[in-house]
């Protein structure tokens, strides 16, 4: 599987988990920690924990190793590291306040996901 496939993978699994400000930028031209980042919000602790958990049992399944997690207990910010994919899973509070979408999209780098956001839950 290509890696912008295994990127609207991991998106679209996000979504259909309930995860929300779904975000997937490609930086490999703005750093060499990853290729792609993905971040997404999840409502509680408990949920991004779970949104975490779910998406390590998606990528085990096809092959893909995690490398290093931070933060899965506390639930507020999770980093899930996949080599070539950061996905970072915040609690909204958390995601206020750092806004790695700021921080990482350049205007040309956002990846088109295959779901309607706007669509109310």
């Amino acid at each position: 599987m290509q890696d912008q496939e295994l990127v609207l993978q991991i998106a679209q699994t996000l979504y259909n988990h309930k995860a929300g400000e779904i975000v997937a930028l490609k930086v490999g031209h703005l750093t060499v920690l990853c290729d792609y980042m993905i971040i997404a919000s999840g409502r509680t602790a408990a949920q991004v924990s779970a949104l975490a958990d779910d998406l390590d049992a998606m990528l085990a399944g096809e092959g893909v190793p995690l490398r290093r997690s931070e933060g899965v207990r506390e639930g507020r910010w999770v980093v899930l590291d996949y080599g070539h994919i950061l996905i970072h899973l915040f609690h909204r509070d958390e995601r206020a306040f750092y806004h790695l979408d700021r921080l990482w999209a350049d205007g040309t780098n956002e990846i088109a996901l295959p779901f309607d956001q706007t669509l109310p839950d």
